[in-house]
């Protein structure tokens, strides 16, 4: 079994539920120094490869052998040559080419909840058209799509939190309208690890939302109050926040970028169309439930 993007939020958590599962697993990333270090060397069945998506030897060696693969690799802040279009189209459809060419026979690929390739939004817009390139390299192929995940060393929550302590007067996106379904992120990988387990699943989609549906205003209040914080919210409209973002991206490393702003106007909640947790026999997990044991540690 091989993972891209093994070593990072979800993929570490996609490795372990695969181990736990009994597969094999090769984290392919471009530091497999981070891999040893975060798996140990005492797994003889886990084995660390350095491996770059936007290299076909590289992806092909990556997979030599390998009965499945997880994609994992996410981007969301364009940087130079790693752009949306560059990992989650080319290199997506690289990744599924090559499985095919080599044999793999399951390949699980993480997109986002409501990837569209019509979408006004560039990042959902090109994790949809990325979707469509898969299909096109690897009919059989599986797509799991998370809402914003969460955890304890998450990029999310925890940001959050710390604002909220920081910041007595919070500014909102807006008015806070926005809806979310937040994701534990141990239960997307358990998805991920219970679809690659049950080998009749046939090629689908499936949409991993928590189970709860906030607004952007309602999950702030819901982490202050557990956190014991009553931060002031001030709506800020959303074209206060692209100009923000516009004057932050002329520096490298911008705090802020249009495309998050973007998002941050888009509804992020499961399909009840589509399968989830509840198809794959998983209750998943609360902001409250996941939070405490945040603000204990």
């Amino acid at each position: 079994m091989t993972v891209f993007g093994g070593t990072g939020f979800l993929g570490r958590r996609i490795v372990q539920h695969l181990r736990y599962r009994g597969f094999p697993v090769r984290v392919a990333s471009r530091h497999p120094d981070r891999g040893n270090r975060l798996f140990g060397p005492d797994d003889p069945q886990l084995q660390s490869v350095r491996a770059n998506i936007h290299d076909e030897r590289s992806v092909a060696d990556a997979l030599a052998g390998a009965y499945g693969l997880v994609n994992a690799v996410s981007l969301y802040v364009e940087h130079g040559q790693e752009t949306f279009h560059s990992v989650h189209v080319e290199s997506a459809q690289r990744v599924a080419a090559q499985a095919r060419r080599v044999g793999v026979e399951r390949l699980i690929h993480v997109s986002g909840i409501g990837a569209n390739p019509t979408s006004q939004s560039h990042y959902i817009r090109k994790r949809g058209e990325g979707e469509m390139a898969i299909q096109a390299a690897f009919a059989d192929a599986l797509f799991i799509r998370p809402a914003v995940m969460f955890g304890p060393d998450d990029a999310f929550l925890t940001t959050i939190l710390k604002l909220l302590r920081q910041l007595p007067i919070y500014p909102m996106f807006g008015h806070g309208l926005t809806r979310l379904q937040p994701a534990y992120v141990e239960d997307v990988a358990e998805a991920i690890g219970r679809v690659m387990q049950h080998a009749e699943t046939p090629s689908m989609i499936f949409e991993l939302g928590g189970p709860r549906v906030y607004s952007y205003k309602e999950l702030l209040g819901a982490i202050a109050r557990q956190a014991g914080l009553a931060p002031l919210l001030i709506p800020i409209p959303f074209a206060v926040w692209h100009a923000l973002a516009w004057a932050s991206e002329m520096f490298p490393g911008p705090l802020l970028t249009r495309n998050q702003v973007e998002l941050m106007q888009i509804d992020t909640v499961s399909s009840p169309e589509m399968p989830g947790f509840i198809e794959l026999g998983i209750s998943p997990h609360s902001v409250d439930a996941i939070l405490q044991r945040v603000l204990s540690n």
